[in-house]
């Protein structure tokens, strides 16, 4: 048995904290997607603008630039590992720049999964560039993979047409950076908006579904998830982000708390008018069975 870091009282919100590596090994449990915001390997002394002031870049040693043999092992290797814990039909989307992101395409070819999309999330609210060199950054790619080639994965197209204004949606998602209400709890600094997770999750699985995310950071992925009426499984190395997780999720246990946040979010709103049986599930929380009741 694993011991949880934390678990929701109603077992639809699952933390660990520990590296990846070395608990995605120790259990078998098949997972509907994955969805992962692994190191960009970026925090080498850059500056960046952030409220009107300039700021170091540098995330943390996990963030550290890599050789380029290093980085594709390290992403085969997480890849691989997440690829056991997925159902046949089951879908990973994966987060990155071009720092990362052509390492992760090549790790998901080799290792059979199909990419069906690589998703363009332009920022609406783009930090400015200060060294005006260059174009602003303002973009960053998800690239969304299935297990199989020949197994069909779930796509919940008229939800996502009917989202898009009845117009097939693109793979390009004008979308904002988080809001200030997203970091009550603290911010982790490659922390993802709600708004992102939260379409990612309504197009690739039912309500029920279980979600892993072995990077989780303050677990945005998580939030959405339940949320949404999924569950979850999130796998963090740092304590001082599983605490920030941790208390993101007992957020949310007040209703209004819950109501207020899911107003917020365009998406569940646009889905509540007309298809409200997309963010239930009927079926019965039950906890997962490798993990251990003596949670912190």
């Amino acid at each position: 048995m694993i011991k949880a870091y934390y678990k929701s009282p109603s077992h639809d919100f699952n933390l660990l904290n520990g590296d990846t590596f070395e608990l995605l090994p120790q259990f078998n449990f098949k997972f509907d997607m994955v969805f992962a915001d692994p190191p960009y390997f970026l925090s080498n002394g850059g500056i960046s603008v952030q409220s009107g002031k300039v700021v170091c870049v540098d995330k943390g040693d996990w963030d550290k630039g890599k050789s380029t043999d290093d980085i594709d092992e390290f992403n085969r290797t997480w890849i691989s590992l997440c690829r056991d814990k997925l159902k046949d039909n089951g879908t990973i989307w994966i987060s990155g720049t071009y720092h990362n992101i052509f390492s992760v395409a090549n790790a998901l070819t080799s290792l059979g999964f199909k990419i069906l999309n690589v998703i363009t999330w332009a920022k609406t609210n783009p930090p400015p560039n200060i060294s005006c060199r260059y174009f602003t950054y303002s973009t960053e790619f998800i690239i969304w993979a299935r297990k199989s080639k020949k197994v069909a994965h779930y796509y919940n197209y008229e939800l996502m047409k009917h989202v898009n204004g009845d117009r097939q949606m693109t793979d390009v998602w004008r979308l904002p950076a988080i809001a200030p209400w997203e970091k009550k709890c603290g911010k982790h600094p490659t922390q993802k908006p709600l708004s992102v997770l939260t379409r990612i999750i309504l197009a690739s699985t039912k309500p029920g579904a279980w979600i892993l995310d072995p990077f989780a950071g303050s677990s945005t992925t998580g939030i959405a998830a339940n949320l949404l009426g999924r569950r979850y499984l999130g796998i963090e190395r740092e304590e001082v982000f599983a605490a920030m997780s941790k208390a993101r999720r007992e957020e949310i246990e007040n209703i209004k708390t819950f109501a207020k946040y899911r107003k917020k979010i365009a998406d569940i709103t646009k889905t509540q008018a007309t298809q409200a049986t997309f963010l239930v599930s009927e079926e019965p929380l039950i906890p997962l069975p490798f993990l251990s009741d003596d949670s912190e």
